[in-house]
């Protein structure tokens, strides 16, 4: 069984992943009231990458022996300038969480939790999945120089995003 100083890490990565829903969905509903469908389709389908990233943690504490404990998500960023910032913001997110996993993995490390450990590598390299797309769109942005006929073809290309499922045991 895991010790309790890292099921209470495990617990606080959980609230993690699922606030990053609740800020993937206040995105989308950023986009959806832009008249942004694709871009919306985007945070969508992130959104449901959190829940399932979420729920593989949920999971993963019960079959160590844990005790799941939620905690309360505070309201996120509801009103944003313009789709490079919110690309911004969800760039550095993504980045704040690659480094509270890493922080897990080390733990898990200095406690010789191997099997924490093992089940951390996916996250590791869903993190650098997840940087990267957002770091591309970034740089599309930034390239197009916000013109309009440019964000309305890049919205094209993120409608055709779809969520797939990933195990959550």
């Amino acid at each position: 069984m895991a010790t309790e100083k890292m099921i209470k890490a495990l617990n606080n990565q959980l609230f993690r992943e699922f606030q990053s829903e609740y800020i993937y969905i206040s995105m989308e509903a950023y986009f959806a009231s832009q008249n942004l469908d694709g871009f919306a389709n985007f945070f969508n389908v992130q959104a449901q990458e959190e829940r399932a990233h979420a729920y593989k943690i949920f999971n993963y504490i019960h079959r160590i022996g844990g005790k799941v404990e939620l905690q309360s998500i505070p309201q996120p960023k509801i009103d944003f300038e313009s789709p490079k910032e919110v690309i911004q913001l969800a760039l550095e997110h993504e980045k704040f969480i690659t480094k509270s996993i890493h922080d897990i993995l080390a733990l898990a490390i200095e406690e010789k939790d191997y099997t924490t450990s093992a089940f951390l590598q996916w996250y590791i390299n869903e993190q650098a999945e997840e940087e990267e797309s957002m770091e591309k769109i970034l740089n599309k942005i930034k390239l197009l120089k916000e013109d309009p006929a440019g964000i309305l073809m890049l919205d094209s290309e993120l409608a055709k995003r779809v969520f797939v499922p990933i195990p959550t045991e």
